[in-house]
């Protein structure tokens, strides 16, 4: 696995996620993806919210590092500059539930639902709800994932 950036992106109470049918599944993620090789966290993360979502985005700070398979997956805020939702271009987000990717649907939810709704990581969800009422941490929390 490659390490992986996604980004956590509220407005008017409702987070921006991915909706995902794949392989008999549907699940919600974070916008995000791949790091490539000579790209920053923070690059690779408003590169995948412009190619997911179609938004240009300011990344913000880190709020979560979650260690899955010995990756990292890095978690910022982010705030919309410009775009528009659901224009996303990436290669993706043409593909069918059928298909070996899978389908990929950016979507608006209630914050207060992340924590009902099957979004993974489960434990960034559960992050995000509570920060989203109680304030975020400090510094980036850290969570393994196996």
């Amino acid at each position: 696995m490659k390490p992986r950036s996604a980004v956590i992106l509220i407005e008017n109470n409702r987070i921006a996620l991915i909706e995902r049918y794949r392989s008999g599944l549907h699940y919600f993620v974070f916008p995000g993806g791949k790091i490539k090789v000579n790209e920053t966290p923070e690059a690779a993360a408003r590169r995948e919210t412009l190619e997911e979502l179609g938004l240009e985005v300011e990344i913000g700070r880190m709020v979560a590092e979650v260690w899955y398979l010995e990756t990292p997956q890095y978690y910022f805020l982010a705030r919309v500059a410009g775009g528009e939702f659901g224009t996303g271009s990436g290669g993706e987000m043409h593909s069918s539930p059928d298909s070996m990717k899978g389908s990929h649907l950016p979507v608006w939810m209630p914050v207060d639902d992340i924590i009902v709704q099957p979004v993974l990581p489960s434990l960034v969800a559960g992050l995000v709800q509570a920060s989203y009422h109680q304030g975020w941490p400090a510094e980036p929390f850290t969570i393994t994932d196996q």
